[in-house]
C-alpha cells in the first residue's frame, strides 16, 4: 500500500507537470465513426434518418441524459482529452477512479454544433461513417437504405472549411497543427459492415481492405501536409463479436462459423487482415515522413482480452457477447426493438457489460481501451510516451 502511494504520488506529480505549459497537446482533433462520435450523427441524421440515439437511456451513466455519444457515457477521445489515471492491481474497465489529472483539454464538441471557440480542437466523427464515399456504395446498389454524406473525405472538407477559424496564416496552421493531437478512425467497421450485409463471401469482402486502407492513409497524409505531427490511426475492433453482428448472421448457424469465444470467424479474419494492412500502411508512412509521430491504437485486442476472461473484469460469462441495452434475445439485440426506442430497457449495470446496444461499447469499455492507449499495451508507441517536455 505505502509503495502504491507513493508511485501515486510521483506520477501525479509528473502528470502535473505534463498538464501545465509544458503540455504539448495544445488541442485535438478527431476524425471517425460512431465509436468516438460526440453528437453529429444526431445533428445530421435527423429528421432524414429516425434517431434513437438522443433518446433515453442513452447517456445514463456519466452524462445521465443522450449526450449525442452512442454510449451509455462517455467515448474513447472524452477518457483520451481528460486523462484519468486508474490505480489497481488489475487494469479493469469497472476499477473505480482514485486518482485524476487533466491534461487541460474539454470534452469536445462536435463539428456541426458549430461553437464559436474551437481553440482546443473539434470532434467531425460521425456514426454511420465509411472511409470510401458513400456515392460508390450508391452506386454499385450495396446498400438498399439512405446514407449520410459523412465519409472520412467529407469530414476532412469539414475540417478545410474550418481552417479560417482556427489559424490564419499557413505557418500558423503548420504551427497549431504541431502541438495538436489528431485521431484518424476508427474507419472500416461501416464499410465493411455495408458489404457483409448485402450478402457478400469473406472473400469478397477482404478484397474491399486495401481501398478502405488506402483511403485512410491518404488522411494521415493529407493531414501531416497540413502540419499535423502526432496523430492516432485505430484499427478495426472484431466486429464479429458484437450482438448485432451475431444476431443477422444466426441463421448460418455452423460450428465452424465460430471461435473459442463465440465470436464470428470470418468477420474477425476481416478486421485482423484490415489491421495488418494498416500497421503496413503505418510503418510506410513512418519512413517517408520519419519526424512525425504516427500511433497504431489497437482497438481488437482490448475487447478479446476481456472476452477471454470476462470476470477478471466484473463481466458475467454468459454477459460478454450480449447488449447491455436491446431487446431481447440470445444476444440482446432485436433490429425491430433498439436501444432508444419506446420500451426497450438497460441493464443496471452497464459497466458489468463489454457492449452497450449491440454495435457500441459500453463507458467502462471506452475506459479500458483508453488506458490502454494512453500508457499501453495497446498503443504503438502509447499516446502519453511521446509527449515532449
Amino acid at each position: 500500500m505505502e509503495f502504491t502511494l507513493a508511485f501515486s504520488f510521483l506520477f501525479l506529480s509528473y502528470l502535473h507537470g505534463v498538464s501545465s505549459d509544458s503540455c504539448y497537446f495544445t488541442s485535438m482533433f478527431t476524425f471517425g465513426d460512431s465509436y468516438i462520435d460526440t453528437g453529429n450523427f444526431v445533428i445530421m441524421a435527423a429528421p432524414a434518418v429516425l434517431v434513437w440515439q438522443d433518446k433515453p437511456p442513452y447517456g445514463m451513466t456519466f452524462f445521465g441524459h443522450p449526450s449525442g455519444r452512442i454510449s451509455d457515457g462517455r467515448v474513447i477521445v472524452d477518457f483520451i482529452g481528460r486523462v484519468h489515471v486508474l490505480f489497481g492491481s488489475v487494469p479493469t474497465p469497472v476499477l473505480p477512479m482514485v486518482a485524476a489529472e487533466q491534461l487541460g483539454l474539454p470534452l469536445l464538441r462536435a463539428s456541426l454544433q458549430n461553437s464559436s471557440d474551437v481553440s482546443k480542437g473539434v470532434n467531425f466523427a460521425v456514426g454511420g461513417a465509411t472511409a470510401i464515399d458513400v456515392g460508390f456504395y450508391k452506386r454499385n446498389k450495396i446498400v438498399q437504405f439512405k446514407l449520410l454524406n459523412n465519409s472520412l473525405n467529407v469530414q476532412l472538407g469539414w475540417f478545410e472549411r474550418l481552417k479560417p477559424s482556427i489559424c490564419n496564416t499557413t505557418k500558423g496552421c503548420r504551427d497549431r497543427f504541431s502541438k495538436a493531437l489528431f485521431f484518424v478512425g476508427e474507419f472500416g467497421v461501416n464499410d465493411y459492415s455495408f458489404v457483409w450485409s448485402a450478402g457478400k463471401t469473406e472473400d469478397e469482402v477482404r478484397s474491399y481492405v486495401p481501398k478502405v486502407v488506402q483511403k485512410i492513409a491518404m488522411a494521415v497524409e493529407r493531414l501531416i501536409n497540413e502540419g499535423a505531427a502526432y496523430l492516432v490511426v485505430p484499427g478495426n475492433p472484431p466486429n464479429g463479436c458484437s450482438p448485432a453482428m451475431l444476431t443477422l448472421r444466426s441463421s448460418l448457424n455452423r460450428t465452424e462459423n465460430y471461435d473459442y469465444i463465440g465470436c464470428l470467424n470470418d468477420i474477425n479474419r476481416v478486421a485482423r487482415r484490415h489491421n495488418s494492412l494498416l500497421r503496413a500502411a503505418i510503418g510506410a508512412l513512418r519512413v517517408k515522413y520519419p519526424h512525425t509521430m504516427i500511433i497504431f491504437a489497437d482497438f481488437y485486442h482490448p475487447i478479446i482480452s476481456i472476452l477471454q476472461n470476462p470476470s477478471h473484469f466484473g463481466v458475467a460469462g454468459a454477459d460478454g457477447l450480449r447488449a447491455c441495452c436491446g431487446g431481447g434475445g440470445k444476444y440482446n439485440w432485436n433490429a425491430s426493438a433498439v436501444c432508444g426506442m419506446p420500451g426497450v430497457t438497460a441493464c443496471n449495470n452497464p459497466s458489468a457489460f463489454v457492449n452497450w446496444d449491440g454495435v457500441h461499447f459500453t463507458e467502462a469499455t471506452y475506459r479500458y481501451i483508453s488506458k490502454g492507449w494512453l500508457y499501453g499495451p495497446f498503443a504503438d508507441p502509447p499516446i502519453l510516451s511521446v509527449i515532449r517536455h
